[in-house]
């Protein structure tokens, strides 16, 4: 199969290294700006009332953060990792609300509120689970549930898991939804 120009192009941006150091320097860059400007952790100077960040600072610690995250190939690899996994997993909602979505009538499509909150501890566990991949903690977990699956130790922690499990859904609040909205009509 012959090979496109794009293709080409593509292979020459990962060997001049954009995708390896430029894209995640930006990535980091951009997040740890953004968290030091909203949480003005450096403060905030005074010109003529007007109260601005020190975005000097932060941009020169957001620069030596990237820099310093860049220079660890394994760091690099991990975000590159949990990056693209986390796509795939935002592709996969999108799908979904698509196809739910086609079920309805021509009006704006929201799901109801338990489902709403359902879907966002999945999506948790999803992107935990794919931080953990991307560390190699899963293929560890696995191999040692696996080798020690019919242990006592393995039996332990999953009966110990089962009862935490049904002491939290035994001793949860269930009237909180109607104090809350008690208190909004008072």
């Amino acid at each position: 199969m012959a090979e496109s120009v794009f293709r080409g192009t593509i292979e020459f941006l990962n060997e001049i290294g954009i995708y390896d150091v430029v894209l995640p320097f930006l990535l980091v860059f951009t997040i740890v700006f953004a968290i030091l400007e909203k949480t003005k952790v450096y403060g905030v100077e005074e010109v003529e009332g007007k109260k601005y960040t020190k975005k000097n600072l932060n941009a020169m610690t957001a620069f030596v953060v990237s820099f310093f995250v860049v220079a660890s190939s394994k760091l690099v690899e991990v975000i590159l990792k949990v990056s693209s996994q986390v796509v795939v997993l935002l592709l996969l909602s999108i799908l979904f609300l698509m196809l739910a979505g086609s079920f309805h009538k021509d009006e704006e499509f929201y799901l109801q509120k338990g489902w709403n909150t359902f879907f966002m501890v999945l999506m948790f566990i999803g992107i935990v689970f794919i931080f953990l991949n991307a560390l190699g903690w899963l293929d560890t977990a696995y191999e040692f549930l696996s080798g020690r699956w019919d242990t006592n130790a393995v039996s332990a922690i999953i009966l110990l898991a089962v009862v935490v499990g049904f002491m939290f859904y035994v001793t949860r609040d269930s009237n909180s939804g109607k104090k809350k909205k008690e208190t909004k009509e008072d």
